[in-house]
Order: C-alpha cells, then sequence, then structure tokens
C-alpha cells in the first residue's frame, strides 16, 4: 500500500508521513503522561516509524536519493560543520542539569534520535525532493517553513511548553530546517542533519530549564536563528563553489 502511494505520489506520500508522525507523537506523549512516564509509549511509536520508513527507503533502493550515503563534499567545503558544533552546545549554554530519572532519561533520549532521523527523513528528504521537482527554491522555503510551524505542536502535545518560548522555538527551527536543506542540496547527503538533529535534541535532557529566564530564552532563540540562518545563506550564496 505504501509503494502504490509513493508511485501515484510522492508529495502526498510524505504528508501522509507527516501527518502520521506528528498524530502518533502527540497521542504517544498524551498517553506516556497519562501512564506516569513520559516517553513510555512515545518512543516505541517512534522506533517503529523509524524502522518503517527506512526499511521502505532501503528496500526500494532509495537511500541515495533521500540522502542516507556519505556527503558527496568535502567537508572544508561547509566550514567543517562548526556552525552544527555551535548549534550542539546550544543546550548546554546555562549549565547542566539532570532533571529526570534515569529511566525516563534514557527513554527522552532515545525519543529524541528517533525524532531527529524521523524530521529530516521527512521533511528534508522525502517532501524536499517531491516538491524540488516543481522547483527547487519553492522546496526549500515549504521544507524550512513547514519543519519550524510543526514545532507549534509542543503547545499541545501535554510537553507544558508556554507560547512566547515555542514561538522561539518555531522561529529558529524555520533557520535551522534552512540550513539543513542547504546541507542536504550542497552534499547530497542527510547524515550531517541527522546526527545534528537527533544529538541537539538528546542534549535537551541536561539542559538546566530553571536557569532559562523568558529573557535567556529570547537571547538563545535569536542567537540560534541567527547562526543558522547565517550558516544557510553561506551554503546558498557558496552553492556554485
Amino acid at each position: 500500500m505504501l509503494k502504490k502511494l509513493y508511485d501515484r505520489s510522492e508529495l502526498w506520500f510524505a504528508i501522509a508521513w507527516i501527518v502520521a508522525y506528528v498524530v502518533l507523537a502527540s497521542a504517544g506523549d498524551n498517553l506516556s503522561q497519562a501512564l506516569g512516564i513520559p516517553k513510555l509509549v512515545t518512543l516505541p511509536i517512534l522506533a517503529v516509524l523509524s524502522a518503517g520508513l527506512f526499511l521502505f527507503v532501503r528496500k526500494h533502493g532509495l537511500t541515495r536519493k533521500y540522502g542516507l550515503c556519505k556527503p558527496q563534499i568535502a567537508s572544508a567545503k561547509m566550514l567543517y560543520y562548526a556552525p552544527l558544533i555551535l548549534l550542539l552546545t546550544a543546550n548546554l549554554w546555562y549549565g547542566v542539569r539532570l532533571h529526570q530519572p534515569p529511566l525516563e532519561t534514557v527513554l527522552y533520549i532515545l525519543s529524541m534520535f528517533c525524532v531527529g532521523f524521523l524530521e529530516e527523513l521527512i521533511f528534508r528528504g522525502l517532501l524536499f525532493q517531491a516538491m524540488a521537482k516543481d522547483g527547487v527554491r519553492s522546496a526549500i522555503v515549504v521544507s524550512s517553513v513547514t519543519f519550524g510551524i510543526g514545532h507549534i505542536v509542543n503547545l499541545f502535545n501535554g510537553s507544558g511548553a508556554e507560547l512566547l518560548p515555542n514561538l522561539l522555538q518555531v522561529m529558529y527551527a524555520v533557520a535551522v530546517g534552512f540550513a539543513f536543506v542547504m546541507i542536504f542540496c550542497r552534499t547530497k547527503s542527510l547524515v550531517p542533519c541527522i546526527i545534528t538533529h537527533s544529538v541537539f535534541n538528546g542534549l535537551s535532557a541536561f539542559a538546566n530549564e530553571a536557569a532559562g529566564t523568558m529573557q535567556r530564552q529570547v537571547i538563545s532563540g535569536v542567537l540560534l536563528a541567527v547562526i543558522a540562518g547565517g550558516y544557510a545563506w553561506y551554503l546558498a550564496l557558496h552553492k556554485a563553489e
């Protein structure tokens, strides 16, 4: 059934995966909260989605098309991915704190690794490639914006996110999405994006949220947007090199 949908329309295939991911991940979070152990239900759901999508891509010989391969250009031309390394430190800017029991921490980190894989393969892989057929520029915009807007779900999934911090997250997520899609365009690989996304999310388990005042959250959000957006523009302006 999945292959028939894919052959009929790659765009609708991507949209179907976006809807399935958002709905099932949110449902998993709500059920996990109801059971009193965050990510207890979410992790198996995300693991099944990750395995299912990976096996589909591999089975049908689509790994290279969707960037599950080594980068095709030297890291020097990508500034050695230094901006990505800087982004990875963001969750540790205000100190380190373990604010969940060991089991919950492990469930959270593993869930975030799945999220990084799924979001990159869905938004930068499926959606971008489906839209790029009709225009790469519009595909870049849509992939970046939908990725950012998708983070609004944190307002409704029981995570307790407040309005302003979540809107800031949407803002820098658009910028990060722009950077990631430009990395994919340049290197033909999603591996750097998947690694960065997964580790960034995982490190949030150790973020010192108590020190994250509203002012600091605003500053962090703006800095993340500037770093990611600046890197994306650099890659866009030097794509011909």
